[in-house]
């Protein structure tokens, strides 16, 4: 019996010895036979989950992700297989860019023969337009309402984009992904025409070419919904389990003289007002390139500034007014950034007040200028209040003024015309104030890519001649920027003029081309430049890329695009100063530093061409950041009518894999044979167990062992 046991005790160890090993290569095993069966899809981008007061929209998968046979479709035709003839549904679309439209994709959903999508966006655009986003933007959060102006609400008197076939604003139950490479398009094509392809009309024998997509959304229903769930979770739980996110970043301003932020300006301070905004989006999560429908405004008021700022030391007299430039976050989303800043505002949280608001101008879409031409559009409903009325046409001269000279011109779009979808209505809701938006478009926007993944530097002409390097595209003054500087020119020239300057100063204002061109490169190129580097801190290298920024508002937040206009917009228009590199990152210990005027930011500087080093130095400037969050967050009224309460699902993991799948007969087979071998193991070891007295004692042992 002695001999057993220690037979046994050492079968035992033995086991112990083998786990141990396949634990501590279990992950190098599980990665090769991994490799061996998956090829991963690195470079792609998710559809996600969107939610707001009533419902959600976009897309998500199974908990265990959709799998489907992959199905390449270039013609229309090609989708009958999928949905009709094919006999080995459910299928994985991958879909030709040209064809993603909002009529096909509706096809798709309703069939429950598809398991997924994978569009491959093409590097030309669809020559007709596209655009997913509404025909009528923000219809439900603007000024115009059945109480305010009810014949141009929704859109009744103009339809703004009329190409918005509303695809963004759709629920779908598959995931849906954008290919981002190449490369990877060209493995999931060759994989389908090795294995997929019918022979003669004849069904493709097994293995066959399959996909995987993996985005399942934590989030349902609505955002009150999944809002209640969070602060459940954060009652109860130690670790909460979040499901979703509000949108939300951060606005940035300036002034032109600095306003104390610990304080409020007096009722005799005035301010006029320059916005635009900063966000864009499109179907698929972070692809948000904005070209005409963020990139042009924010571009032209940074521009705005620094010709400002350059113009303020030559000055004949100060200005009677202040003048601020607000960038707005989320406007896409129901006016999120605007709407937050007024109700700061209307609640003493801002550096002013409504009554220190003399006038806006907003900066909307000006990249696609039909001629030298752009539109100045007003509210009709406050200006039948005679003061503010005359305060718009005082505005509306100086615009006409102010272009007097340059290759723009300006032109009112018509008394009988609302405001285009724009900031503006925001500060409307609170209160009647005279301002204007400046748009490249009359009526309807001249823009056909709309919140879509076209609107890239292509959308607004930015080319450069062929063989220039990076660093020489960046200097190249294109002619969209020779454009977008003669409109910095007349805008910043007018808020001069509104501002209260002298006539005989306005020639000293003029915006720079280069400046211009170089943000352009760098917002609508690759932000990762000599110019963007030498802006920024040490620590913020990381955010730049070699592509173009994108300009989705997301959750965390200040967002990459967010950091690099504040930092650009304080370089632009702040000060260097002496201060070392502790005193400028820790103004509370510096006597006389203002910070209650001033941010103060270490920048890496130019690299010197003798050290290789850069040269940094500390900027100040009056540029901050305020939140840019909905109020209805705040007031946690999730169901909120009067602003924004869009949200983001979370997701555990997003991402996607091609691999051949055999047969449900062979799998069934498979599956049989395992079972038995389980089986039969099990008897085996119930075998050995059960006789191990025997098989593991000696045939001589004694009967008289000492113990």
């Amino acid at each position: 019996m002695l001999l057993s046991r220690k037979m046994a005790s050492l079968f035992g160890k033995l086991i112990m010895l083998l786990a141990l090993i396949l634990q501590n290569r279990g992950d190098v095993f599980g990665n090769a036979v991994e490799q061996k069966i998956y090829v991963k899809l690195n470079n792609t981008a998710p559809c996600v989950r969107l939610l707001n007061s009533t419902h959600q929209i976009g897309c998500q998968s199974s908990i265990s992700g959709d799998t489907g046979v992959i199905h390449v479709v270039e013609v229309l035709s090609d989708l009958d297989w999928v949905l009709t003839a094919g006999p080995n549904p459910p299928y994985m679309v991958l879909l030709q860019g040209e064809l993603f439209s909002r009529e096909l994709m509706m096809k798709i959903k309703d069939s429950p023969r598809v398991a997924g999508v994978a569009v491959v966006i093409p590097k030309t655009a669809p020559s007709n337009g596209f655009s997913p986003h509404q025909s009528c933007p923000n219809e439900e959060t603007g000024v115009y309402s059945d109480s305010y102006g009810p014949q141009y609400s929704h859109c009744n008197r103009t339809l703004w984009n009329p190409l918005g076939d509303g695809l963004s604003y759709e629920d779908f139950h598959f995931p849906v992904f954008m290919m981002r490479d190449e490369n990877e398009t060209s493995v999931i094509k060759k994989c389908f025409l090795d294995h997929n392809v019918p022979v003669n009309g004849s069904v493709p024998p097994y293995p066959l070419c399959a996909m995987q997509l993996y985005s399942h959304m934590h989030a349902v229903t609505n955002s009150a919904t999944c809002m209640r769930r969070n602060d459940i979770q954060m009652s109860f739980s130690i670790n909460p389990d979040v499901v979703c996110d509000p949108l939300s970043d951060y606005n940035i301003w300036s002034s032109m003289k600095p306003l104390n932020t610990s304080g409020r300006a007096g009722p005799e301070e005035r301010v006029v007002i320059a916005t635009a905004r900063l966000d864009s989006r499109s179907f698929f999560w972070e692809i948000a390139p904005g070209g005409d429908s963020a990139v042009s405004g924010f571009v032209t008021l940074l521009s705005v500034a620094e010709a400002l700022a350059k113009a303020a030391e030559n000055l004949t007299a100060p200005l009677p007014k202040n003048i601020l430039f607000a960038f707005f976050q989320g406007e896409v989303f129901d006016y999120i950034g605007s709407s937050r800043m007024v109700y700061d505002i209307q609640k003493g949280k801002f550096v002013i007040g409504l009554e220190n608001i003399d006038s806006i101008v907003e900066i909307g879409q000006v990249g696609l200028r039909n001629g030298s031409k752009l539109w100045i559009h007003s509210d009709p409903i406050s200006r039948k209040n005679s003061s503010v009325n005359e305060e718009v046409i005082n505005l509306v001269g100086a615009l006409s003024s102010a272009s007097s000279g340059l290759n723009v011109s300006v032109s009112e779009a018509g008394f009988s015309q609302p405001l285009p979808p724009a900031s503006f209505q925001r500060f409307l809701k609170a209160r009647p104030i005279p301002g204007v938006v400046l748009t490249d478009h009359q009526s309807a926007f001249n823009n056909r890519f709309y919140e879509s993944s076209y609107d890239t530097a292509g959308n607004l002409r930015v080319r450069y001649p062929s063989g220039l390097s990076p660093e020489q595209q960046l200097d190249f003054i294109t002619d969209t920027a020779r454009s977008l500087s003669e409109v910095s020119t007349l805008v910043a020239r007018a808020l001069f003029l509104q501002a209260g300057g002298l006539q005989t100063d306005l020639g000293k204002i003029q915006a720079d081309p280069k400046t211009v061109t170089q943000m352009l490169y760098g917002f609508l190129i690759q932000s990762n430049n000599s110019w963007f580097r030498s802006l920024l801190s040490q620590e913020l290298q990381s955010i730049l890329v070699d592509s173009p920024p994108q300009y989705y508002v997301a959750v965390s937040s200040p967002a990459a695009s967010t950091r690099l206009v504040q930092y650009v917009l304080a370089n632009l228009t702040g000060t260097v100063t002496n201060l070392t590199q502790d005193q400028c990152q820790n103004p509370d210990k510096n006597t006389g530093s203002d910070k209650e005027l001033y941010e103060y930011l270490w920048v890496q500087g130019e690299v010197s061409a003798n050290t290789s080093r850069p040269g940094s130095y500390c900027v100040r400037a009056a540029v901050r950041l305020s939140k840019a969050i909905s109020p209805a967050f705040e007031l946690k009224d999730y169901r909120s009518t009067e602003y924004s309460t869009w949200t983001e699902s979370r997701w555990k993991d997003i991402r996607a894999r091609i691999f051949l799948v055999a047969s449900k007969e062979l799998e069934m087979v498979t599956l049989a044979v395992g079972i038995a071998i389980l089986v039969v193991s099990l008897l085996v070891t119930y075998f050995v167990n059960s006789k191990a007295d025997i098989l593991f004692t000696s045939a001589r042992e004694t009967t008289t062992a000492a113990y």
